[in-house]
């Protein structure tokens, strides 16, 4: 969602005050979104003038929201008397990604008349291709397809303006940047567009990104005392192997999350915990690598419709994912890598809301714990666990494995939902 919760994280900005067109002025209002956040607030100004940016902030903190305002009133003050098409490209490292930022666009831009196009791989290649011939505006995606259909001559980067590049580090961690730099190169100079990088960490070879390919970008760090929000109110449970989904589910039903995403660190583990919290009386969606991209689409929006109260993901939902009203992350897997901590409980917390984040240092992963306090800066507190918080578990029947070439298909036949208290099946340690 793009809009705040509440004012507490906003500057005395408001963006009436801004040089931004009245027909975005409305757009603003419908949605009453009055007051800049701190990214707007200092990248706002500068592009509004036709600066460059390259800009750090997390996410959460409206920085989608600036670079789309932006775009907006840099292409209406275009006075070409033939405006040739498309004139801005705003590329995402993921689908999700993608999808979220045109969402915000059509938001944002309900009394422009601006015409968007969706590109991103894994369904509806034909309709993206019929909407790119058409005469569009903005494109927004994910490198690979765009490519793929720019080398059909499906559109053209001659008369691009503004090019946007979300979420930079992200880009160079998936293998995207020959992509950017193929697409970069074919496009007018530098300083015939107006560039906006954006990226939780302006590292050496983001930096060298920006100014290799965008006019002298000013650079704008958005840094508070903390890597983690303050709003998200961290803690860790040290539980055995065996007493992970014990203490998972008496967690959840002493806090009654509204809203909660439960981080895995493999598509196994997703599996049987989904398995395991069904048996057990909760609504819950498995979300991996390879979940198909209209089922992936459908259980978003499930978990969004509140049809599902916990997404159980693997890091692939970590970045990219704006959803509102996730009120508690819990990582069940503690991540191998310290900056994917920081993008899981940023899940929470969101616009200025506040939000619980509750990490297991369980037998596996614990290692890891040490490295992410040194990032963030913090000492997580360990609660104790009680035996309140144990609680009594179903276990679910067991998913058949994969059918082996020698067996012909056949498949064992599961055993019957049963109880047990002594020693729980985990996807550590399945029964």
């Amino acid at each position: 969602m793009l809009w705040p919760m509440n004012t507490t994280h906003l500057t005395e900005t408001r963006f009436c005050n801004l040089e931004l067109s009245d027909s975005i002025l409305l757009g603003l209002n419908d949605a009453a979104f009055n007051h800049c956040t701190p990214i707007q607030d200092k990248a706002l100004p500068l592009l509004l003038r036709s600066k460059d940016i390259a800009g750090q902030a997390q996410t959460g903190t409206g920085k989608t929201a600036t670079f789309l305002l932006a775009t907006f009133q840099h292409l209406l003050n275009d006075e070409s008397e033939a405006i040739k098409n498309p004139r801005a490209l705003i590329l995402a490292p993921t689908r999700e990604l993608a999808i979220q930022i045109h969402k915000d666009a059509l938001s944002l831009s309900k009394h422009l008349n601006l015409k968007f196009a969706l590109i991103y791989g894994g369904t509806d290649y034909q309709k993206q291709l019929d909407t790119l011939k058409s005469n569009i505006d903005i494109i927004i995606g994910t490198p690979g397809r765009i490519i793929d259909f720019y080398k059909q001559n499906a559109f053209t980067l001659n008369h691009i303006q503004v090019t946007v590049m979300d979420e930079a580090d992200r880009m160079f961690d998936l293998g995207f940047i020959k992509d950017i730099r193929y697409l970069l190169h074919r496009m007018p100079a530098p300083e015939q567009r107006l560039n906006m990088l954006f990226s939780a960490t302006l590292s050496y070879k983001v930096t060298e990104l920006a100014y290799e390919h965008m006019n002298n970008p000013i650079l704008i760090r958005i840094e508070s005392e903390e890597v983690t929000s303050k709003a998200i109110q961290q803690s860790a449970y040290c539980p055995a192997n065996e007493q992970k989904i014990p203490l998972l589910i008496g967690l959840l039903n002493h806090h009654q999350p509204q809203r909660s995403i439960i981080f895995v660190n493999t598509k196994r583990c997703a599996e049987l915990l989904d398995d395991t919290l069904n048996a057990n009386g909760y609504k819950t969606a498995a979300l991996s690598g390879d979940v198909p991209q209209d089922k992936r689409q459908r259980l978003l929006a499930d978990f969004q419709d509140n049809k599902i109260t916990l997404l159980i993901a693997t890091d692939v939902a970590a970045r990219g994912l704006h959803i509102a009203d996730v009120s508690h992350v819990i990582n069940y897997d503690l991540p191998q890598d310290v900056e994917d901590y920081v993008h899981r409980i940023g899940r929470t917390a969101r616009f200025g809301a506040s939000g619980i984040a509750i990490s297991f240092i369980c037998e596996h992963y614990a290692y890891s714990m040490p490295d992410i306090e040194t990032y963030i800066g913090q000492k997580i507190p360990v609660n104790a666990i009680t035996a309140n918080l144990l609680a009594e578990v179903i276990t679910p029947e067991r998913r058949p494995p994969k059918p082996k070439a020698d067996h012909q298909g056949k498949r064992p036949t599961s055993d019957k939902h049963k109880k047990f208290t002594s020693r729980p099946s985990t996807p550590e340690n399945p029964q």
